[in-house]
């Protein structure tokens, strides 16, 4: 397995970006960190060698950006309003810096998968749906997709777009819909340990995606399905396995 380590500037972050890069062929996916993670925390949880079999035939191409999180949502010295502007500019790295990278240096020219466990649940989802031009499947593992997790009960506009359960009730736009509709969008979560918040909020996805006529493979796995790499590195192959292999 080609695994390439990589960086660049990012003019609107204003440092140095990390990620990694696996595999030689197939679709890309963008994998977004945990709650705090890292651009090798994938690798470093297996979640990597789990995916290894769809990296080495070429079906899939694997990158893993860092994470801005502990300076945005979970960064509790900012204000909610200052919070959502920081993650602005991290959506800007990702769909006006990353992907034009990997586009040029993939020759790709299709959409892609977005991916994430926990927090990177939320970003997988929220990246799809705010740009479905660029994403047209995502595996969300464990997530929570209502925003007001981090900022409490303040709204502004740009609380409002990256906080999916609301800016989905309201929009009509076809130019979104359709292409939503012709997304494959899996949302999974357990119902063990540490799955409450998730449960809670996958179920209102669904709800809303329902409402909105988006179809979904919603899936809840079981009761001793915890909220843990354990079962995301289970989970992970056996979507990736569905939508790959069409098994």
């Amino acid at each position: 397995m080609i695994i390439k380590h990589r960086s660049f500037y990012s003019r609107h972050l204003n440092r140095e970006m990390f990620f990694r890069e696996y595999g030689h062929a197939g679709k890309p996916m963008i994998v977004f960190p945990s709650s705090g993670g890292s651009f090798y925390e994938y690798e470093d949880f297996g979640m990597i060698n789990a995916c290894r079999p769809f990296i080495d035939e070429g079906s899939l191409r694997i990158f893993t950006p860092d994470s801005l999180d502990q300076e945005s949502w979970m960064n509790e010295s900012l204000h909610p309003f200052e919070k959502a502007a920081k993650h602005n500019k991290y959506d800007a790295y990702i769909t006006q810096e990353l992907v034009p990278f990997i586009y040029h240096n993939t020759g790709w020219k299709e959409k892609m998968i977005s991916t994430g466990c926990s927090l990177g649940a939320y970003h997988a989802v929220n990246f799809l749906f705010r740009h479905p031009n660029i994403f047209d499947t995502t595996i969300a593992l464990s997530g929570i997709y209502d925003i007001r997790y981090f900022t409490g009960n303040e709204m502004n506009f740009n609380i409002y777009i990256n906080s999916p359960t609301d800016y989905l009730k309201n929009i009509e736009d076809p130019w979104y819909l359709d292409q939503y509709r012709e997304s494959l969008i899996v949302i999974c979560c357990g119902q063990g340990a540490w799955e409450e918040e998730s449960i809670r909020d996958t179920q209102h996805l669904a709800h809303v995606l329902r409402n909105k006529n988006i179809p979904a493979w919603v899936d809840f796995w079981g009761h001793d399905v915890n909220h843990d790499w354990d079962w995301w590195r289970i989970q992970i192959t056996y979507f990736l396995n569905r939508i790959l292999h069409n098994r």
